[in-house]
């Protein structure tokens, strides 16, 4: 099992990828922008360059058995590039392509008669003018960026002709606005025969402006039937893409019992960091395991969990301090992951909290306690 693989990407989720390839033969490569990143300060085969350059990427991919993301902002020509020299790119370049624009995406689902919410798509403002002032949109409604939203950005609630000024002007979608119960997660693993592990539903909470995971709870506090209804559709996308990795899928409850589809994430993500003490397998080893043509581990859950994001405290910038972090690392089932992040800014990811227990009531009573604890803050 001596093969190079390459990721594109040198972030937080790439540090975790890191350490689940550390027990087994496999050489992991990274390449991004940043020379003081998660990555850079705790491997040796790290290389500086731009994963959205197409010389890069092809430089950085040409000589390796295997090439993968942690991020989806890559040059995709590239991928095609490197699949064409007979590098093993996955997930596969048409995938991330497909996912990459949230107009194909939307797309996607339609094609394949999947259930998600209602979207129009426009090439620029004034479109989404005329079609107000026809009576063909009406506010409020999500307007999403086709390309390069990540952790919040790039999506915005316009409730009124007021927000206008802030609408983003180019290549973006619109979705009508949901009345959403709970926000849901299944992650999905798919190696190259085809075959899938599935972890169990979970339950996000979002901040309400920032649009960024506050917290998350494992397994998420739906019925059964739904559960069931949720995997059911996993598997159905996961089938349609073909994907050969990892799936993060993103779902809507609404408060009439519609499960739709909100986005997915060809790669690990932030709904399933708590695998990495609260699964069978964590998301980053299936992961390693899928690309590398190893048989998948199991996704069963071991025990009901919270993740806590480790945001930065508003008001906050520069060399970070975790503030009380002594005191929750004392705390028992607490498992307390740090990315390396040398700065640190508002509501900017610097960590989180796995928080393992019988049920939900205990997990949410050590999540309130562990917050008066902690906090994000730079140096004065």
């Amino acid at each position: 099992m001596n093969k190079s693989i390459g990721i594109l990407g040198g972030g937080q989720l790439g540090k975790m990828l890191y350490h689940a390839g550390n027990q087994y033969d496999i050489e992991l490569n990274f390449m991004d922008q940043m020379e003081h990143g998660p990555v850079s300060r705790i491997t040796p085969n790290y290389q500086i360059g731009d994963i959205t350059s197409i010389q890069d990427v092809v430089t950085f991919g040409s000589n390796l058995d295997i090439v993968s993301i942690e991020i989806e902002k890559v040059n995709i020509d590239a991928l095609f590039q490197l699949e064409e020299k007979g590098v093993k790119v996955y997930p596969q370049a048409h995938v991330i392509a497909s996912i990459q624009d949230k107009g194909l995406q939307k797309r996607f689902y339609l094609d394949h008669n999947l259930p998600t919410a209602p979207f129009k798509q426009y090439d620029n403002l004034s479109s989404l003018l005329n079609d107000l002032d026809k009576g063909l949109l009406e506010f409020p409604f999500i307007q999403k960026m086709r390309k390069d939203g990540y952790d919040g950005r790039g999506v915005q609630i316009l409730r009124s002709e007021q927000d206008l000024d802030k609408a983003f002007p180019y290549n973006f979608i619109t979705e009508k606005r949901i009345d959403i119960d709970k926000e849901l997660a299944v992650i999905t693993c798919s190696d190259i025969q085809g075959n899938v592990v599935m972890y169990d539903p979970v339950e996000m909470v979002f901040h309400p402006d920032k649009n960024i995971l506050l917290y998350q709870l494992s397994p998420a506090q739906i019925t059964q039937e739904q559960s069931v209804q949720m995997k059911n559709i996993a598997t159905k996308v996961t089938e349609a893409f073909g994907i050969v990795g990892l799936l993060a899928i993103e779902f809507f409850l609404t408060r009439s019992g519609d499960i739709l589809i909100n986005e997915v994430a060809p790669r690990p993500h932030n709904s399933g960091h708590h695998t990495i003490e609260a699964s069978s397998t964590s998301q980053y080893e299936n992961h390693l395991r899928a690309i590398a043509g190893m048989p998948l581990g199991a996704a069963d859950t071991l025990s009901p969990s919270l993740l806590i994001n480790l945001l930065g405290a508003e008001g906050y910038t520069g060399s970070v301090v975790y503030q009380g972090i002594e005191q929750v690392r004392s705390m028992d089932n607490v498992h307390v992951h740090t990315y390396g992040k040398i700065m640190t800014k508002p509501y900017r990811k610097m960590g989180h909290i796995n928080i393992l227990g019988k049920d939900h009531a205990m997990l949410i009573k050590k999540y309130k306690r562990i917050l008066e604890n902690i906090k994000v803050i730079s140096e004065s």
